[in-house]
């Protein structure tokens, strides 16, 4: 099925950017790995070094005479114990570095201040820097749920559609940017998706092109299915408000929506990638036949509309609804609406 592959499509390119940035951090944690290595034995050098002169400085005293001999003895073995316990400590801290670059994809550090940040997310590319304030970054949204289609002068419930067998399916990235420099409660969330909606016929009629006009017939046997199934690439636009968490640390602040509402009112607008009819009955000799017809339908080639989305967390409610008809020149107009639930995977 062509919606399936689609969404290999989408995912293969986010696994295509996910293993080039992976390949290039491979690089960059090598060349990490052989820093760290040298840094092993510069560390051996400098403690060494320190020992020294702690115990050139020792037997200073004792020429002297300012200690006796049985101190300066105590004082060389704490001197010796000192550094060694130093070079240990150090190497283990080097040596627990290393391991983590080579088992983790990515690893940021930031030695002078002390802090290090890991990355087991192949979507997420951390800079070997943190930036002190990062006003915008990037998600993975999927959502999914009921579709259905209000017709122009009918109410909902005189809809041709079966509301439990419609669908909607939504995969997609979206960016979200802070708005304001001091305050993160408005922020603009944008992205690209790829939407899949199905309406599933509840009488026994199918859609027939006839010209630049699309009518439904009954069909010469029973259904068991009579679906139609329209993909789109859109451009989501939102304002996203609601209340966050200021996470502030010396070298950077981030503002967290972890477990916080969030409210988002916006649209989007974008083209018709395909468009196709299932049908599924038995035929005349009781054999079971299914049949895809993929034609464009008059369905609308640029679609455009408004959407909603209210989450606590990662987890919302999702609604949207199609200002563009589903057909083209129609006498009467078929709007698509779905509701369901959405994934925001900060």
């Amino acid at each position: 099925m062509k919606n399936k592959l689609n969404l290999l499509v989408i995912l293969s390119c986010l696994y295509f950017f996910s293993a080039t940035a992976q390949s290039k951090e491979s690089i960059k944690n090598k060349s990490q790995i052989e820093l760290l290595q040298e840094k092993r034995t510069a560390i051996e050098q400098e403690e060494k070094a320190l020992l020294k002169k702690a115990i050139e400085a020792i037997n200073s005293k004792l020429n002297k005479k300012l200690i006796s001999k049985e101190i300066a003895e105590l004082q060389k073995k704490e001197a010796a114990m000192k550094h060694a316990l130093n070079i240990e400590n150090k190497m283990t801290i080097i040596d627990n570095k290393i391991e983590l670059l080579k088992r983790n994809v990515t690893i940021d550090s930031n030695e002078e201040q002390g802090e290090e940040f890991i990355s087991l997310n192949p979507f997420k590319i951390y800079n070997k820097k943190l930036k002190y304030d990062k006003r915008t970054s990037g998600t993975l949204v999927f959502a999914f749920g009921l579709n259905n289609a209000i017709v122009e002068g009918e109410g909902f419930g005189d809809t041709p559609y079966k509301i439990g067998g419609s669908s909607f399916l939504e995969l997609g990235w979206a960016w979200k940017t802070r708005v304001f420099k001091n305050t993160n409660f408005l922020r603009i969330k944008y992205g690209l998706s790829l939407v899949y909606n199905d309406l599933k016929q509840k009488e026994n009629v199918f859609f027939v092109e006839d010209g630049n006009v699309t009518r439904v017939e009954e069909f010469p046997f029973d259904l068991k299915k009579s679906k139609l199934a329209v993909e789109n690439l859109v451009f989501p636009v939102h304002f996203e408000i609601g209340p966050s968490k200021k996470i502030e640390k010396k070298n950077y602040f981030r503002y967290s929506t972890r477990k916080q509402f969030k409210i988002g009112i916006g649209g989007y607008a974008g083209f018709n990638i395909d468009t196709r009819q299932s049908l599924k009955f038995k035929n005349e000799n009781g054999k079971s036949e299914k049949i895809i017809n993929r034609k464009d339908f008059n369905t609308t080639d640029f679609v455009y509309g408004l959407s909603s989305y209210f989450s606590i967390g990662e987890i919302g409610l999702y609604a949207k609804y199609d200002l563009s008809p589903i057909f083209d020149n129609q006498a009467v107009d078929q709007n698509n609406i779905s509701l369901g639930i959405r994934f925001d995977l900060d």
